[in-house]
């Protein structure tokens, strides 16, 4: 017990080995989302984040040591989002022709974000620095957590806000899209990224890949909207 104690001891404290569970953590839980066909519940990055917890937990690591480790994954978000690119530049052609309704989506879907998440919560008595926080929840999580910095918020909160609002609109986009019968995959690749950011994103190419494209167009166009009407809402509601 006591050399196993030891060994673990010593692993724990191996940046590679937090890399190693979050890659195992995130492969295993895209093998079960393949065998259902990729069913919106078995979304991947719901799975790989409750079994890395779970992970933590057992063995009573700290967040601050898991993502000493782990801290790769986090750095290749820069990259992967760049990466979104080589799409857009291939489906050039078909993002051109729908240019003026894309950009007014984007008003629209913007807005709406952003009015109902800070309204609601307004409404809710919800603590100016919470409402900072809440505010960029639908843009990418690099993004949401410089803009509330950058107005006195919490970063480490919007980061759980953005995360949990990316995971509820990949699983929702798909059975409400399907419902409100948009059968265009290049309106329900542009909503998935406008509401859901990167997760969104993920999941409309796993749908399609215009769909995963202007999924992209969307969450980039987003994150540069949003930074200009948080601090805009959030001083009309003071």
């Amino acid at each position: 017990m006591t050399g196993d104690f030891a060994l673990w001891v010593f692993l724990s404290r191996t940046p590679l080995l937090w890399l190693t569970v979050t890659l195992t953590a995130y492969v295993v839980a895209d093998r079960v989302s393949a065998a259902t066909g990729r069913h919106p519940l078995a979304n991947p990055v719901l799975h790989a984040i409750w079994m890395v917890g779970l992970v933590l937990i057992v063995t009573r690591t700290p967040y601050a040591v898991y993502f000493e480790g782990a801290q790769f994954v986090h750095f290749l978000l820069g990259p992967a989002t760049v990466a979104l690119a080589i799409p857009l530049y291939e489906h050039r052609k078909t993002v051109t022709r729908v240019l003026v309704p894309m950009l007014a989506a984007l008003v629209v879907g913007s807005t709406v974000a952003l009015v109902t998440g800070i309204g609601t919560a307004k409404l809710l008595g919800v603590p100016d620095p919470i409402l900072i926080a809440l505010a960029p929840k639908s843009v990418t999580a690099s993004v949401a957590m410089g803009i509330t910095s950058a107005l006195g918020g919490d970063p480490t909160l919007t980061a759980v806000l953005v995360i949990l609002t990316g995971i509820l609109g990949a699983i929702l986009v798909t059975p409400l899209l399907d419902r409100l019968g948009v059968t265009d995959y290049r309106a329900r690749g542009f909503a998935a990224g406008l509401a859901a950011h990167g997760i969104g994103t993920a999941r409309a190419f796993q749908v399609s890949e215009v769909a995963g494209t202007f999924a992209g167009i969307a969450m980039g166009l987003n994150a540069f909207l949003t930074a200009v009407l948080v601090p805009l809402a959030l001083a009309f509601l003071r």
